[in-house]
């Protein structure tokens, strides 16, 4: 079997364990021609040993490029303008290509939502995973043959002693998507960064990755950062959830809260887009408008354009995350009236 974190590495019992993974004010820009295009706008997110986050929202939320901007694979000409990210208190933000790459595997882990850009086809698997582990630990070229075996094993990937000799090719999309997760894991990451790694898989195969990636992680006390825009996959796997629009986070917390009674409008209108499956559920519902382009992001509160209850304030001033319980929000609605005015 392959090995499992060390014990000691848990928090002891009655301490929360510090966050693995801990993001202030993060601000991805996009430089052209004519003007800087804000693209994440001070997004802040902690995940904890053993936790499952999910970043969810509308496509061009910024979800994707929170993601690549940890594991440092942000495309240029995009950056990082502000902010920190930082890996079990070790700031990583500002590290070089070189520094990054040799902590990329080691301890970040990715997975993508297509595992055949993930894994070369002219290798076997077990090389490929026998490769990485030697890249990272200190392992003979016959122990790590081993591991990977086992590691294909692991994953439900039977025999793995045989299926290690067999290209990519040769593996349904399902069983890929297992070989990229036992590839993010095999060399002990600290974090794991998923960016819809289901998406390409129909919803029996689905239920088993997410599953298998809900078992695993667990075990090894890995934090992972699931970036989705499947609701399902959020309420089956995830501890915590933050709902995120136009490059900002508007409503963090306890995922059967957030699903249960969202609180910020977009969340609302966003989790009554998922179908229902009532006897008669009625006419599918859609917010109406569009995310803002970037460099067209509105004043205030960037959600005001859509939102059925946006006032006057919503359209001046842009809210900050408030305490709710459990939960951080950006909502005037719940702010209640400005001091000296009403809203």
């Amino acid at each position: 079997m392959p090995s499992t974190q060390s014990s000691a590495e848990s928090p002891a019992p009655g301490r929360a364990a510090p966050p693995v993974l801990d993001i202030r004010d993060l601000r991805v820009e996009i430089p052209t021609r004519r003007r800087i295009l804000v693209a994440v706008d001070g997004v802040s997110l902690q995940v904890a040993p053993g936790e499952v986050l999910g970043l969810v929202g509308e496509s061009g939320a910024g979800k994707s490029l929170t993601g690549s901007a940890v594991i440092g694979l942000l495309e240029p000409p995009g950056r990082i303008a502000a902010g920190e990210i930082r890996l079990e208190g070790r700031r990583i933000d500002g590290l070089s290509h070189a520094e990054m790459r040799r902590l990329r595997g080691r301890r970040i882990g990715a997975v993508f939502q297509d595992p055949l850009t993930s894994l070369n086809p002219l290798f076997t698997v077990g090389d490929q995973l026998a490769e990485t582990m030697r890249a990272h630990l200190e392992l003979s070229p016959g122990e790590a043959w081993r591991r990977a075996a086992a590691w294909l094993d692991e994953v439900g990937i039977h025999p793995g002693a045989v299926r290690a000799h067999h290209h990519p090719h040769q593996f349904s999309g399902g069983m890929r998507q297992r070989i990229v997760l036992a590839l993010a894991l095999c060399a002990e990451p600290r974090l794991l960064v998923a960016d819809e790694p289901t998406t390409a898989l129909d919803v029996s195969l689905q239920a088993q990755v997410v599953a298998l990636l809900r078992r695993l992680c667990r075990e090894r006390g890995v934090a992972v950062l699931l970036i989705t825009h499947d609701m399902g996959v959020v309420a089956e796997i995830c501890d915590r959830v933050a709902v995120m629009y136009a490059g900002r986070i508007v409503e963090t917390g306890p995922t059967a809260q957030v699903l249960r009674t969202p609180l910020h409008p977009y969340a609302r209108e966003l989790l009554a887009c998922v179908p229902s499956l009532a006897p008669q559920p009625g006419r599918l519902r859609q917010i109406d408008g569009a995310m803002p382009r970037l460099g067209e992001v509105p004043a205030g509160c960037a959600f005001h354009p859509r939102c059925p209850d946006a006032m006057e304030r919503c359209r001046r001033e842009r809210p900050e995350a408030r305490p709710e319980g459990e939960r951080l929000v950006a909502c005037w609605l719940l702010a209640g009236p400005p001091q000296g005015g009403t809203p």
